[in-house]
Order: C-alpha cells, then structure tokens, then sequence
C-alpha cells in the first residue's frame, strides 16, 4: 500500500493533484482545502491511501495522517464510500467528525453532500465505538499560495461542485466569501474554501 507520497505539483485540478515523485506522476484525489495548500514551485508530502477497485486504482491524499486514517474509517460504515468520505473531510476536521460521531450529532454529519439522515445514523451505530482511538495531529496542511493573480471564484465553486453541491449553491457560497477578498487581496485560496465550507454548513 502506498501511505505516503513526497513531490511536487506537476498539474493541480480543484480536487487532484499530479504529484511528481522522483519522474513519475501521481495523481492524487484530495480534498479543496489540501489541493489549494500546494505550490507547484515546493515539495509537499501528503499522507495517502489507495482504493483498489475492479475497474480502477484511486490513489487519495491529505494534509496529515490522521484526515488518512479518518477517511478509512468512515468507508468501514455502510453506503460510505470515498467520495463521500472525503466530501466528510471538507466538511468538517477529524475532530468535529469523531465529537460529531460519538455525541450522536446527525444535524452536523447531515451537513455533509451525500449523507442524509438514515445515512448518518448508520455511521452512528457503526462507528460510534471506534471513533475514540483515533489520534489527530496538528494542522499541518501545506503552505497555500497567494491568490493576487488566481481566479479564485472558478477554483472554490469548482471545488465545491466536486463535492456535491449544486452550481446554484456553490457560486452563493462565492458570494459570500468574496468580501474576504476585497478585504485582503493575498488571502488564500485554502481560507476561501475553508470559509465557503462554513457558509454551506450553516445554510
């Protein structure tokens, strides 16, 4: 299995990156805040875990091991699979998943595309045992570049719409987000994400 990959960007989509490791390229799927924190220009390392399906090898990456070792644990619940466990990611920190997982809190796992209510229930039931022995680390998410010349409009609604939402709802989120630019034009594209997020989770 391959659990780690360190390299740097060769190509980065709203939710992928093409990793380059020592002349070969990986694309890794990841989440927007994580494809956001990288610069084509630095190494980056990002935890990973491989999904070996019939029809395809998916190889996905986060800023740590522990968003990793969440998103394997969530597809151990029934009707999760890795979408919607790293749509769950996006969401929300492996420490709001694992509170929101043992509070039985199903408003906040609900919060998440493709999660309804008998759906975050399951994850309840199943999960609810397992959650404690997970450990997170510190936020350890690449550094994220400058968004001065980047459509950042473009890349958040993208991102979101690769999680789920409709186009309707991601370009809202955008509206919403967007005064965060007009106050400091060099905010990132992570924090953007991360807010647009947050917008929709309280929607």
């Amino acid at each position: 299995m391959i659990a780690q990959l360190t390299g740097k960007p060769a190509a980065l989509g709203p939710n992928w990156v093409v990793l380059d490791v020592g002349g070969v390229g990986f694309r890794v799927q990841c989440t927007p805040v994580t494809a956001a924190g990288l610069r084509p220009s630095e190494s980056a390392t990002l935890a990973t875990s491989l999904i070996v399906r019939q029809e395809a090898l998916t190889l996905y990456g986060f800023a740590s091991a522990s968003e990793r070792d969440v998103f394997e644990l969530l597809q151990v619940a029934s009707g999760v699979g890795p979408r919607i466990a790293l749509a769950a990611l996006s969401v929300l920190t492996p420490d709001q998943l694992a509170r929101a997982i043992q509070a039985e809190d199903l408003a906040a796992l609900t919060k998440v595309p493709g999660i309804g209510r008998k759906g975050a229930e399951k994850i309840v039931v199943e999960l609810r045992d397992r959650v404690a022995s997970l450990v997170t680390e510190p936020d350890d998410r690449p550094r994220v570049a400058s968004l001065a010349d980047e459509p950042w409009r473009a890349q958040v609604s993208a991102g979101l719409q690769g999680l789920g939402w409709s186009q309707r709802d991601a370009e809202q989120a955008c509206d919403r987000v967007a005064a965060l630019v007009d106050d400091d034009p060099d905010v990132s594209l992570a924090t953007l994400m991360k807010a647009a997020l947050q917008s929709l989770a309280r929607v």
